[in-house]
């Protein structure tokens, strides 16, 4: 429910705070003084296009903020918890208009786009009004108005949550067909390159084991007579190192008295003897083992051509083949079950979508049915808004190929004026007057369920008169009674059925025109209803008038 206002220099008015209630306020004022102010005021918050002529002649910009309470809303609540934008049980909305045509908006004190503002309006707030933006002139308030009539909310949530459901699986299922051939060209592509590898089936430590051989079998004629030669130096007939350190040693052995340095010298020349002699022993190994194998060579060489040539496609070093192999037969072994994740995931969105259309259908059959009803009811209060000509009509058309979040159905209200007349949307055939009476009727009809808190009315009366009026403003002081109606009128039938009255008036100070609004009082209000039957000039006649009806509403 909208709670306060404060509006700084917007159009004529410089300052003004008003503090609203529930129920149903009047807002009347005469001709020219700017009875559409605060409508136009509270359009601003809720994200209508900014206009730098708004601004108050003489002023630098135009400051427009609306306290709105959610002690009944928990849409917006939900909402503003959505978007971080949470605010206890209450909502601020502040739109600034610059002499520029720059303009800012704030949700609870923090930068907000129009498009956050405009949708958190239509939880708060329906304009019914001659604005272009009014909600009724959408097709999306037509599906809410006829599902909340129906009360079909339950029903809808479970369908948008399976429309939710089906689309996912779907856009996951045509995003892994359409890969399709890509998977397969990777999947032959894995295929040849594990085959390769079986088939090169390369052991742990085998490159370097290849490598060290093929150094081995290259030089192995030069390591066969380099070895000669240094087992000769170690060990020859008379002239090897063995020989020769085994004759020092004799001549140390045969010598009657030696000092310590010849001692010394003995023990090392036995250690260098025992060394000569292993040093011997392993160069004679090497002998043993090194053999002239061209053959072999030429086999060893082959395997490491195989070996580096593979490496080489896959980028890696020869080491890394093993790894390689490992991690390719890992993701082949994947593939096959990815194949089959297609058509599982096909069949699941098959399923969802069959769950979907069976409850899309449901709602649609019962919407059909709520239709008709609420068809008759619109149609009944236009009857008694002086509108007998009109006839409402709830076109509902099912297309199972175009399915929404919100069913199968396309609901759009529809409207004939005069009689043989085809129906046609709203916006194309309705007046400004005629739409603000429609939409009375349709909120009539539907206020039992509708989830709006404030519903706004600006000249319903336009056209009408006599009992009719009295039949307008009941209907508004109906609505008032379950929720907030704010309602600019000329009539001082409407007026007097409010239960809080407004008065718009226009004065001159330091040379400037401005608008101000005014709670009345009781003998205010009566010699406002007064003055809307008689005008401007104040009758005992038309001041009994006006009491007379105020006291026929009170009762």
């Amino acid at each position: 429910m909208l709670t306060h206002i404060t509006i700084n220099n917007f159009t004529l008015v410089e300052h003004l705070d008003l503090d609203l209630k529930r129920g149903m306020t009047a807002i009347t004022g005469e001709t020219g003084t700017g009875k559409s102010i605060l409508l136009d005021a509270l359009a601003m918050t809720l994200g209508e296009r900014a206009d730098a002529d708004r601004v108050r002649y003489g002023a630098q910009r135009a400051d427009i903020t609306a306290t709105f309470s959610l002690d009944d809303l928990p849409k917006a609540q939900e909402w503003l918890i959505n978007n971080d934008l949470n605010h206890a049980d209450e909502c601020l909305l502040k739109r600034t208009i610059t002499t520029e045509g720059r303009s800012r908006s704030f949700i609870n004190a923090q930068p907000a786009t129009l498009q956050q503002v405009r949708a958190l309006g239509e939880l708060l707030i329906d304009i019914h009004s001659q604005h272009a933006h009014q909600s009724l002139l959408l097709k999306t308030t037509h599906q809410r108005l006829l599902d909340e009539y129906a009360q079909h909310q339950p029903l809808l949530k479970e369908v948008s949550e399976l429309y939710q459901k089906w689309q996912t699986l779907q856009k996951e299922f045509i995003t892994l067909r359409d890969n399709a051939a890509e998977m397969q060209a990777k999947y032959q592509l894995l295929h040849y390159q594990v085959e390769e590898l079986d088939q090169l089936n390369v052991e742990p430590g085998e490159i370097e084991q290849l490598e060290e051989e093929q150094i081995l079998l290259t030089r192995a004629e030069s390591i066969l007579y380099s070895s000669q030669q240094l087992a000769d130096t170690c060990n020859n007939d008379e002239h090897g190192l063995q020989q020769r350190l085994q004759q020092a040693l004799r001549l140390l052995s045969d010598m009657e008295t030696k000092g310590t340095s010849l001692r010394n010298a003995e023990q090392l020349l036995n250690h260098a003897l025992i060394h000569i002699e292993e040093a011997y022993h392993e160069i004679r190994h090497q002998m043993d083992t090194t053999a002239l194998n061209p053959e072999r060579l030429q086999e060893v060489s082959e395997r490491l051509s195989a070996c580096y040539n593979t490496a080489r496609k896959h980028h890696i070093r020869p080491e890394e083949l093993i790894d390689k192999h490992k991690q390719l037969n890992n993701e082949l072994s994947k593939m096959p079950s990815e194949h089959e994740h297609l058509s599982i995931l096909e069949e699941k969105a098959e399923q969802a979508a069959a769950h979907f259309h069976k409850k899309a259908s449901s709602l649609s059959k019962k919407r059909h049915k709520a239709a008709q009803k609420l068809t008759k009811a619109v149609n009944q209060q236009l009857s008694t808004l002086s509108m007998n000509n009109a006839n409402v009509q709830i076109s509902l058309c099912t297309d199972i190929q175009s399915p929404t979040a919100n069913g199968i159905d396309q609901i759009e209200f529809l409207i004939s004026t005069n009689p043989g007349h085809p129906h046609k949307p709203l916006g194309k055939i309705a007046s400004g007057g005629e739409l603000s009476r429609i939409s009375l009727a349709i909120q009539v009809a539907t206020a039992q369920t509708s989830k709006v808190a404030t519903l706004v009315f600006d000249e319903v009366d336009v056209g009408i008169g006599g009992s009719t009026a009295d039949v307008v403003g009941q209907l508004l002081a109906n609505l008032g009674s379950n929720s907030q109606v704010l309602c600019v009128t000329h009539l001082a039938q409407v007026a007097s059925k409010a239960h809080q009255h407004w008065q718009v008036s226009k004065y001159s100070q330091s040379n400037q025109t401005a608008s101000t609004i005014t709670e009345l009082n009781q003998q205010c209000k009566i010699e406002e209803i007064a003055r809307m039957i008689s005008g401007s000039e104040l009758s005992k006649q038309s001041l009994a008038h006006a009491r007379l009806m105020l006291e026929e509403t009170a009762d």
